[in-house]
């Protein structure tokens, strides 16, 4: 249903997005959200301003928002960053919004910046960058740099879960505010766009995650493939910088041909049916607060299998099963293909707990709160004189 609540609290609102890839979205939770919150925000009144570094420069609008594109270095440690000072500096040329919401906390040393313009500046701090295993060294620093500046030169810091807002509290003694994430409820999807890659409703399980190793999608591929399973397990994803990772899932893959290494999958309506049709959906990632991948597979009525770790309990609560090692996910997927039917009332009780839990109207309405409070001169620094404290202890408790 489209959010249409009258906004009778004040003006209308001018709102920059900065540091995705932006919209249309076809790659990750960033994308999905600034698509997402950015309509609602539309139909709210407002006005938004994304800034893109997609393939297609000739779209200018999208459901409601405008589109600036502009172009990134592509390399690992400099694409977003490169996209990001050149969006800053577009904005300075340009007309001022009232807020900006800048995404990913390695976008931290350009708030600033924006705080110079005169543009009251919130950070999305997403996950632990800095526990990827693809920043090592000097790239590992930096995030744990950014951490700290965004605490110290944000107005506002939004986590999307509960775990990375106790993350912040805990070490560096900063005020966040929780806005998860949302999902689409997919009833009545079909199943006329997988059967075009020969799969069945039901008859599969699926995985959908960028190939890198906190993802542990070679941990999965490697269960399966000394499971006793039938029904064939399809790999949806892939990665620009981790040609390594790829090559071990690749061939920890060769030699079974019940696993389907699909690649990127940018039809949305095809992955919507991958998603809602599985008999379950196996989540790997370890870093990072709630993911939309997961919420997606949620929507969609489908059983879960994910890694145990704080994020995924937070989002999964009881209801789906959890796995640390090769050999328990293993037994899993045996589990599962003989109980399918306890699996579809999983998936249904999933789907429940991401309608009452994950509704994209009530996220847009906290951004909109969150950036009406800002423009009104809300903000952290104000009440935090001591904010470049760090506390000692500065581990997440994670397994």
């Amino acid at each position: 249903m489209p959010h249409s609540r009258n906004n009778n609290d004040g003006r209308p609102l001018h709102f920059a997005m900065i540091g995705t890839r932006g919209v249309p979205a076809t790659y990750g939770g960033f994308e999905t959200a600034v698509e997402e919150i950015g309509a609602r925000l539309v139909e709210l009144g407002n006005e938004v301003t994304v800034y893109c570094r997609t393939a297609d420069t000739s779209l200018k609008h999208y459901r409601g928002m405008a589109l600036v594109h502009l172009p990134a270095l592509k390399l690992k440690a400099a694409e977003t960053l490169s996209h990001s000072a050149l969006s800053v500096g577009h904005l300075t040329f340009s007309r001022r919004p009232d807020v900006a919401f800048v995404f990913n906390a390695a976008n931290a040393p350009f708030v600033p910046w924006l705080r110079t313009l005169g543009i009251p500046t919130a950070v999305h701090v997403d996950g632990l960058e800095w526990m990827r295993a693809k920043w090592q060294g000097l790239g590992r620093r930096y995030y744990r740099l950014v951490e700290k500046l965004a605490v110290m030169w944000s107005d506002a810091l939004i986590a999307d879960a509960q775990g990375i807002a106790d993350y912040y509290d805990r070490t560096f003694a900063a005020p966040t505010e929780l806005l998860t994430y949302g999902t689409r409820i997919l009833t009545d999807v079909g199943s006329s766009r997988i059967a075009e890659l020969g799969l069945e409703p039901g008859r599969y399980h699926l995985v959908v995650a960028r190939f890198e190793p906190e993802n542990h999608v070679d941990i999965i591929v490697d269960a399966y493939s000394r499971s006793a399973s039938t029904l064939p397990l399809i790999v949806v994803g892939s990665a620009p910088y981790a040609a390594a990772y790829t090559h071990k899932i690749t061939g920890l893959a060769e030699g079974d041909p019940r696993i389907r290494l699909l690649g990127g999958v940018w039809d949305q309506v095809q992955l919507d049916e991958l998603y809602a049709n599985a008999l379950t959906y196996v989540h790997g990632h370890s870093v990072g607060g709630t993911n939309p991948s997961l919420l997606r597979a949620m929507g969609g009525g489908t059983s879960v299998l994910a890694y145990d770790i704080e994020f995924n309990r937070e989002v999964l609560g009881d209801e789906a099963g959890f796995f640390g090692s090769v050999s328990s996910l293993t037994h899993q997927f045996d589990e599962a293909e003989s109980d399918p039917d306890r699996h579809a009332a999983v998936g249904l009780r999933l789907q429940r707990r991401a309608h009452n839990n994950y509704d994209w109207n009530a996220v847009a309405d906290g951004y909109e709160e969150l950036g009406r409070r800002l423009a009104a001169g809300y903000s952290i620094r104000a009440s935090r004189p001591n904010r470049t404290t760090t506390r000692t202890d500065t581990t997440p408790r994670l397994p």
